[in-house]
């Protein structure tokens, strides 16, 4: 209802404007606003880098005031334009006309401009149920208690008065928005409902990568993030923790991380649903796994079954020292990155073995064959098995034991 009687009161607005300025300048100003509209986005991005220059840095404020500042832009061009158009009609009639031909050019002026007006108006009343379409999907889908300011819970209603009175219907009709931008809204408000997703999110394969950077790395164990986040505070005061901020002041991670969500929306959707990924799962390999001293050491005692207990001791304690905290992390670019570890080898023997300096070694992976893999890492190859949770991979001295991290 409240919809209708702000599209009534726009459009009656406008119509009795247009039977005040006469035809002209309501025909420009109709021409304004389908040029206007047409060209709000690719104008956009231009306005986006002026607003920038005025100090507004959120990305997401730029790539939405970017559009409509584009639109006014031109919508006022073309009433400028109309002026001067209007006066020197205006100006002829009146001095180098009679007043019968004033009368008639008055009335004549008048009553299409009228028409013209509720087209005007017609034409606005599109374009806002558009803007809150746009605007309430994202209001109704972070929507989150009585703490949220009073203009998203402006928006939420009237985007539900959108819905339930049929005008969303046009805002879609209109809609020039790729699809995937109201997925990623979705994927967004799915997180924020379901906070303990973030560590299925972070083993996602197609994030192995971006999970590294400073920005995403050990997040889930940030308390002055999660916590807020597991008590559903209001999205915008999600978006002020420092680990957001830093997310969105960079352009260049929102670009990377928009790259990276895009191309696997939909995969990503049901992983975070299910645990399961259609694309990634038939490569076993992907993903990060631990380095397993147990399974290291029962390697190392089957390459020597006479090893006497105190031998065993001693071969734990130094495969603990120097492979304890290893990792190893595959990823779908065929990269692979081997952490916390003084080589590739077990040494054959403890006698004068000592332990190198922990490095992080990269490297690709390949396949070779089914659940079989090769690794290279400074022009050393060596072949890999995955059985399950567990990888092996084929050393000199005795096999590399890897469990899959959760």
């Amino acid at each position: 209802m409240l919809i209708w009687l702000l599209a009534i009161i726009l459009i009656a607005s406008v119509a009795a404007l247009g039977l005040r300025q006469g035809v002209i300048r309501v025909a420009f100003s109709f021409l304004g606003i389908v040029v206007g509209a047409l060209l709000a986005v690719p104008l956009g991005k231009f306005a986006g880098k002026l607003i920038s220059l005025v100090g507004v840095k959120d990305p997401l404020m730029i790539w939405a005031l970017g559009p409509i500042l584009a639109f006014i832009v031109v919508s006022a061009a073309f009433k400028i334009g109309a002026f001067p158009v209007h006066q020197k009609v205006d100006v002829y009639f009146k001095y180098k006309t009679g007043d019968l031909r004033l009368a008639l050019w008055e009335r004549l002026s008048q009553r299409p401009g009228l028409c013209l007006g509720v087209l005007n108006g017609v034409a606005y009343a599109v374009l806002l149920s558009f803007v809150i379409y746009v605007g309430s999907y994202t209001a109704v889908q972070f929507e989150s208690s009585d703490e949220d300011p009073r203009w998203r819970k402006v928006l939420a209603s009237l985007g539900r008065g959108l819905q339930s009175s049929g005008m969303d219907k046009v805002a879609r009709a209109i809609d020039s928005m790729p699809e995937e931008n109201y997925r990623m809204m979705d994927t967004a408000a799915l997180l924020y409902r379901n906070p303990l997703a973030v560590a299925r999110l972070a083993s996602y394969p197609g994030f192995l990568l971006l999970a590294e950077t400073p920005e995403f790395a050990d997040m889930t164990n940030d308390k002055t993030f999660m916590d807020p986040w597991q008590r559903q505070v209001p999205i915008m005061q999600l978006l002020a923790v420092a680990r957001l901020q830093n997310v969105r002041n960079n352009p260049e991670v929102l670009r990377s991380v928009w790259n990276t969500v895009a191309t696997d929306l939909q995969d990503l959707n049901s992983y975070i649903r299910t645990g399961r990924s259609a694309k990634y799962d038939p490569i076993k390999i992907l993903g990060r796994w631990k380095f397993d001293v147990g399974a290291a050491l029962g390697a190392v005692r089957r390459g020597k079954p006479a090893m006497s207990s105190r031998d065993m001791q001693a071969w734990r304690a130094f495969i603990d020292a120097a492979f304890g905290k290893a990792s190893l992390v595959a990823r779908p670019d065929h990269s692979a990155a081997f952490k916390n570890t003084p080589g590739l080898r077990l040494p054959t023997a403890l006698t004068g073995a000592s332990i190198p300096s922990p490095q992080t070694m990269t490297g690709q992976w390949k396949e070779a064959g089914e659940n079989k893999y090769e690794l290279s890492f400074s022009g050393t190859d060596l072949p890999a098995v995955v059985q399950g949770d567990r990888l092996t991979v084929k050393s000199q001295g005795a096999d590399l034991v890897f469990n899959r991290e959760d």
